[in-house]
């Protein structure tokens, strides 16, 4: 994300819009190039509200940054009509969303560039950290390629001043060959989800609906419960691991203190922060697994 946003030239004093439920290192990448996180809330399905959007740009807004949480694309389509009335380019952090589609169009293929993380835990996983970038730009593609390696046009040349970030020759080797696995990856968990949607009371839980023309790879399955902590708690005693993604929102977070935000300024985000859970959704649970799961929160609310 950093050599995505230098690429189209984000610097001192730019301002990015950018949703604040994110894992940090999206707003990190911001506040390294110098430029100012505009955080923008979001809606029912987590990601940025697109109606929002209008209302934060100002003449300093150098790019717009959705993140595609959960694996589930944000709405592009509303997103790119305003971006391009007013000339902003978009960059996509998909780091959640490998293999995941909007009416048709894959990840990372909507902007003018699209950032993935291929970190061990992600659908489309290298052995260690690593990561790429999407573009079907040529200038913005050899300008990334220029600054991951020392900003040098050969070996005794540097036409600026780069960082050495090329991805090694081993995780290329296992990304490429987990590239023709992902869509089996994928199925089997788009599989795992619709046995929640099909098994969990949504009576007790609101897990937002996929939406004909999406295509969600579920990175991750998140519920949302007013009682998410005890439920928590109760699913710990049965054995079953939950986590929460993110339980303080980026514009809360003591680095994003000069920012200037405060609690109530973003009330979508602060209330699912509350309530959100996400669920054991990996290629390789069974329906028993994940009837186990769906069983023990149903009973849950039972009590």
């Amino acid at each position: 994300m950093i050599y995505g946003l230098a690429a189209i030239g984000v610097g001192i004093g730019d301002e990015v819009i950018t949703p604040a439920n994110s894992f940090v290192a999206s707003t990190a990448a911001i506040v390294y190039r110098q430029a100012k996180p505009v955080f923008i809330d979001v809606g029912p399905d987590q990601n940025m509200d697109p109606t929002l959007l209008e209302a934060l740009i100002t003449p300093k807004t150098r790019a717009i940054m959705p993140v595609h949480l959960t694996g589930r694309i944000a709405d592009m389509k509303r997103i790119l009509e305003v971006a391009d009335a007013f000339n902003i380019p978009v960059i996509e952090d998909a780091a959640q969303s490998a293999g995941s589609k909007y009416y048709g169009q894959f990840s990372g293929s909507w902007g003018r560039i699209g950032c993935f993380s291929a970190h061990p835990l992600k659908n489309l996983n290298a052995m260690g950290d690593a990561g790429f970038i999407t573009t079907d730009d040529n200038k913005l593609a050899s300008k990334i390629k220029l600054i991951r390696n020392h900003g040098l046009v050969d070996r005794n040349s540097a036409k600026e001043f780069g960082q050495s970030s090329r991805m090694d020759a081993i995780q290329a080797a296992i990304l490429r060959y987990r590239l023709s696995r992902l869509p089996s990856v994928g199925e089997r968990r788009r599989r795992n989800a619709t046995l929640y949607y099909s098994k969990l009371n949504q009576q007790h839980v609101f897990i937002p609906p996929e939406k004909k023309h999406e295509f969600n790879s579920w990175h991750t399955f998140v519920i949302q419960t007013e009682r998410r902590n005890e439920l928590k708690d109760f699913l710990q005693a049965r054995g079953i691991e939950t986590a929460i993604h993110y339980p303080v929102p980026i514009h809360l977070q003591p680095a994003a203190r000069h920012l200037g935000y405060k609690r109530g300024d973003l009330p979508v985000t602060e209330s699912q922060a509350e309530k959100i859970l996400t669920l054991p959704i990996h290629q390789y649970l069974s329906e028993r697994q994940i009837s186990y799961v769906s069983e023990s929160i149903n009973k849950f609310y039972e009590k």
